[in-house]
């Protein structure tokens, strides 16, 4: 199977949205699925600016966003919309880009104020690329998402729980995965019950 392409849409370095899709290419490793990195703010700039798709970075890029089974597009949210890199990227894809697709949409932002760009700003851009099917996304506010010392950043325990139920979600609906359960299942006949 292709690797899962994680679209970090930041023009900063580091950041909260792109420490998301490290917690989620984390736990997609434990489950044996490849992801691959694209940083938009990596990527030529003139070349993204005049939507130039026969410079060789952004062919790779597309290309890659081609050959994934699965999306996961994380975004900063600034003034309630997605990031204007973000923007500038996906202006330049193909009309079906993303058709036959599921992609999990993620984004942080100043406060809980900002939760409903996914749904209001972000969706709607991913549905008229033909993705068909986007799955709830998850929002972090800045204090769920900290900068340790190391240069790292944590997770807040209920965001990472709702990370994990994102990417269970992605790899049973968009990649066609098992669910995992926290144990083996146990046969009918060996339970044992005393009344």
């Amino acid at each position: 199977m292709p690797p899962v392409l994680l679209i970090a849409g930041s023009p900063s370095a580091p950041s909260r949205s792109t420490a998301l899709l490290h917690a989620v290419t984390d736990r997609l490793a434990q489950r044996d699925v490849e992801a691959r990195l694209l940083q938009v703010r990596d990527l030529p700039a003139a070349s993204l600016l005049a939507a130039d798709v026969s410079a060789p970075a952004i062919a790779q890029a597309v290309a890659a966003l081609a050959d994934a089974p699965a999306i996961v597009v994380a975004t900063p949210v600034y003034k309630a919309a997605y990031s204007g890199l973000l923007k500038t990227f996906l202006d330049l894809l193909p009309q079906t880009a993303l058709k036959g697709k599921t992609v999990l949409p993620l984004a942080t932002g100043g406060s809980p104020h900002h939760m409903l760009a996914l749904d209001y700003a972000l969706r709607p851009v991913l549905q008229s690329l033909g993705a068909r099917h986007i799955l709830p996304g998850v929002y972090a506010s800045d204090a769920q998402v900290t900068l340790v010392p190391e240069g790292a950043y944590h997770l807040q325990e209920e965001l990472d729980a709702r990370l994990a139920e994102a990417v269970q979600t992605l790899a049973a609906e968009g990649l066609n995965l098992p669910t995992q359960r926290g144990f083996a299942p146990v046969a009918f006949s060996s339970v044992r019950c005393s009344v």
